[in-house]
């Protein structure tokens, strides 16, 4: 599975109160994954917080078909990629999903 090969759907966009900045996203990717992730129109003060370059803070993937958590970083790596295809997935929101939020 290469990005191109996704399909992402947002089902959700709550932005936050402006003082807390940010907004909540959920999504599907391919109606296989589903996502919420923490998502910020600059970067973290502190690169720690942040899933690379991302503007992520956090981002939680769930396998639909079991529920099971694939991949979660809350400020911080909790639990890694499970395999190739979801660090693809996980590559491919880091890669624009600030963008496609904020217009960027």
């Amino acid at each position: 599975m290469t990005q191109h090969d996704l399909d992402l759907t947002i089902t959700k966009i709550s932005h936050r109160t402006p003082g807390a900045g940010g907004s909540w996203v959920q999504g599907k990717i391919n109606n296989e994954y589903r996502f919420d992730a923490l998502v910020f129109s600059e970067h973290a003060e502190c690169e720690s917080y942040e899933l690379g370059r991302s503007k992520i803070s956090k981002l939680w993937i769930q396998r639909l078909s079991d529920r099971t958590v694939m991949f979660n970083f809350d400020r911080g790596l909790d639990v890694a990629a499970v395999n190739t295809e979801v660090q693809v997935v996980v590559d491919f929101l880091c890669e624009g999903l600030s963008d496609l939020v904020f217009g960027q």
